[in-house]
């Protein structure tokens, strides 16, 4: 599916992937398709839109693709035919009996393939640890209507800009509650567009009103529609936080829904900007609260259900924390699956089904690609270190000038700083830095030393030691020794 962290790796290595198909449904190739643009000289060329039970073949190995509900439309799981068993996928999945009939996870497809036998299921285990059913998107659309009905002023929405039932909700309910639909944030306005050009989306009958126009309609007949619930750095919501946006101010009267969870990690920056909106006079409301947001993946009632219909004879979970994946398991022991047939993987490993038996057989190199710039996986360790460095206590750069022959010093030293100390602070520091070096310089020269690799050496040696015992710092030097 379209997920970023199912797509957004696809435009730097694509390039490598020169001849290999690809195959993906048609919205999550239309947002890829949106995305390799903003990647000079890569192009998505040899593809094909899928749909739910599709069946394409490789050699011995036929693939079908079954239809699952999650919080993005056009999401598929994988029923899987090789030499050694039926493999099945499931890809990340809730079940939600609310979505409309073309978005529910297709179970009898799933039953389908518990009856013809399946060896394993790599089983989505994100929720694992969660009791019963995952909420609906009915019960969400409900408590959303409620808030957007009790108030009197403008209404924000902030929400993952995939999340496109969601939208059609809010937009239905703007319908049903006298407001225009405003899409703030580069991502709604374009994964609304793609949604409704595929036919996902309904736009209302008098389309969306564009942001300049806001002031044509009173506050309660407005309803934003925005990114931002994750407070990242650059989005709407966060510019509206540090009253930065070009055309929006939070107002006296504004509620502000998350309608989303916190990804874990961006807790502290959250908080932060909620307490900043509340600080400048609105209401902000979010699912610690109150229902105002459903997860797309299934709690341990639906996974045991999955479990249930597909039977298979191994299980690896998936998709998941290992504490997550630790869970997922003990749920198939709880359904009476032997012991040999669970299986936990962590990434890198290598798994073999091979005459009807599991096991680890290696191990792969995985693990983060740095992008840096155009570089994608060129960066080594060692400038990460030096950037690390150059954060936590800047940079030092001695300049001398020397008469090549003798060593002889005749400009200089200068010293240039960046992120080490005030400038009011600095120029007495500074004036000692110099003086070390002079007095190293006088000892150089007596000895009749003028290597250049060797006077640079020297010299970071001295203010290192200097640094570290006038400031307790560590910060990088540059020495820069011109000869004449």
């Amino acid at each position: 599916h379209g997920h970023e962290d199912h797509i957004g790796a696809l435009p730097f290595f694509l390039p490598e992937l020169e001849g290999i198909p690809l195959y993906g449904t048609a919205f999550t190739l239309a947002l890829l398709q949106e995305k390799v643009k903003e990647h000079k000289g890569v192009e998505l060329k040899e593809y094909y839109v899928v749909k739910p039970r599709d069946v394409v073949t490789f050699g011995p190995i036929k693939v079908e693709f079954i239809r699952v509900c999650h919080s993005i439309p056009d999401c598929l799981a994988l029923g899987i035919e090789t030499p050694e068993g039926i493999i099945v996928h499931s890809g990340d999945f809730k079940l939600d009996s609310s979505a409309d009939p073309g978005e529910r996870t297709d179970l009898r497809k799933f039953a389908e393939y518990g009856e013809r036998g399946v060896a394993l299921l790599l089983s989505d285990s994100t929720n694992a640890d969660k009791e019963g059913f995952s909420l609906s998107e009915r019960e969400v659309g409900q408590r959303l209507e409620e808030i957007i009905r009790a108030r009197k002023g403008r209404v924000i929405v902030a929400l993952f800009a995939s999340n496109v039932r969601r939208i059609q909700q809010l937009m239905e309910i703007a319908g049903r509650t006298g407001r225009k639909v405003v899409l703030v944030g580069k991502n709604v306005v374009v994964n609304s567009r793609l949604a409704a050009e595929l036919g996902y989306l309904r736009l209302p009958p008098e389309g969306t009103l564009d942001l300049t126009r806001m002031g044509d309609f009173p506050p309660e007949k407005l309803l934003l529609i925005t990114t931002g619930s994750q407070a990242e750095p650059m989005s709407v919501l966060s510019l509206m936080a540090s009253e930065s946006h070009k055309y929006l101010r939070v107002e006296k009267g504004d509620t502000i829904v998350l309608s989303s969870r916190f990804i874990p990690g961006n807790e502290r920056s959250i908080t932060h900007m909620i307490n900043n909106l509340c600080r400048l006079g609105a209401e902000v409301i979010y699912s610690e609260m109150t229902p105002v947001h459903a997860s797309g993946h299934a709690h341990r009632k639906e996974l045991q259900l999955l479990l249930s219909l597909v039977q298979p004879r191994h299980l690896i979970p998936i998709h998941g924390e290992y504490r997550h994946l630790v869970q997922h398991l003990q749920l198939g022991r709880e359904m009476g699956m032997a012991e040999e047939g669970l299986l936990l993987v962590e990434d890198g490993q290598i798994v073999t089904l091979k005459d009807g038996d599991l096991q680890l057989t290696g191990r792969v190199e995985v693990g983060k690609v740095f992008v840096d710039g155009k570089g994608v996986g060129d960066v080594e360790d060692v400038v990460l270190r030096d950037r690390r460095h150059l954060s936590e206590d800047g940079m030092v750069v001695p300049i001398m000038v020397v008469k090549g022959q003798t060593g002889e010093l005749v400009s200089g030293p200068d010293i240039i700083t960046r992120g080490v100390f005030f400038e009011e602070r600095g120029g007495e520091v500074l004036e000692r830095a110099k003086a070390k070096l002079l007095e190293m310089w006088q000892e150089i020269s007596e000895t009749g030393r003028s290597d250049e690799t060797e006077l640079e050496e020297e010299v970071r040696r001295v203010l290192k030691r200097f640094f570290k015992k006038e400031m307790g710092r560590r910060p990088v030097i540059i020495p820069v020794i011109i000869g004449m």
